[in-house]
């Protein structure tokens, strides 16, 4: 296992110059409708400079990409997910391909395995899995991955990728074993954490989060899924996020200043921000 990547350092504490990056966030209208402005400017005040909108289809690649184009600080991805492959219309890929080549993009996904739910068959996920990987290495673009009960799976396409040539991975939303995260680690993967990490439930998983190397680490909230402690059971958002850095701060025994800046700089370097 890992040597933790920073120290004890002083006790949490805020100075309100604090920057945070929800490196998965899904913002179409369909899901905040007009809202979306108060959303994000609950997200700026709260100092998150930086989201991730995350596509799931083209429809809502299509929508992050034109968020991202007229938000300053926000990102989006172009891909579709497990869940939703096995009603594919014609011409969906295609559209995807087009947003990834257009450079409107930073990166290729949602994709991955989905083995908790039934709605696509496995071998049909695994198929656009590699479809998905085949084109962020074509275009050297980084790959968000969905592993929900999946990840040794997730982790041997991978690991067959990355032989083939270099590819930028983030696991997303992860909740393996130290075994697991180790093996990632080693593939050159980033760890995304989201609110699960805050949960009374989950000490296993913020224990986990103290291992991984600090420069692996990414927060996010799966907006609007998977809102943190105190807020289970109401929408999320990404203001949230600064709930789950909180967390994985006071895990570690470090600043949630200097764990903010560390995990912002991870997350803009992997989506390439300017």
């Amino acid at each position: 296992m890992w040597p933790l990547s920073a120290g004890k350092e002083r006790s949490l504490e805020q100075d309100g110059s604090m920057e945070f990056f929800d490196s998965h966030c899904h913002l179409d209208p369909m899901r905040y409708g007009g809202e979306l402005p108060e959303v994000l400017a609950r997200a700026r005040a709260a100092g998150v400079s930086g989201m991730a909108v995350i596509g799931t289809r083209a429809s809502d690649s299509e929508a992050a990409a034109a968020l991202a184009g007229s938000e300053p600080g926000l990102v989006a991805t172009a891909g579709i997910h497990p869940n939703d492959v096995h009603d594919v219309v014609d011409g969906e890929w295609d559209r995807i391909v087009a947003l990834a080549e257009s450079g409107r993009v930073a990166a290729v996904g949602e994709t991955g395995l989905d083995w908790y739910r039934d709605h696509a068959p496995r071998d049909l996920q695994a198929e656009w899995f590699d479809r998905h990987v085949a084109l962020a290495q074509r275009l050297s673009l980084p790959l968000v991955v969905h592993t929900r009960d999946s990840i040794d799976d997730v982790l041997s396409v991978i690991r067959r990728a990355v032989s083939r040539g270099a590819l930028e991975v983030v696991l997303h939303a992860f909740t393996g074993t130290s075994v697991q995260a180790t093996e990632a680690v080693e593939l050159g993967c980033h760890l995304g954490f989201a609110g699960m990490v805050t949960f009374r439930s989950s000490a296993v998983l913020r224990e986990l989060s103290v291992l991984v190397p600090l420069d692996r680490i990414l927060v996010e909230t799966d907006s609007p899924f998977l809102s943190p402690e105190p807020l289970r059971g109401k929408r999320n958002e990404p203001g949230n996020v600064v709930h789950t850095a909180r967390a994985i701060a006071l895990a570690r025994g470090v600043a949630i200043d200097g764990f903010a800046a560390a995990t912002t700089a991870n997350a803009r370097r992997f989506y390439r921000c300017r």
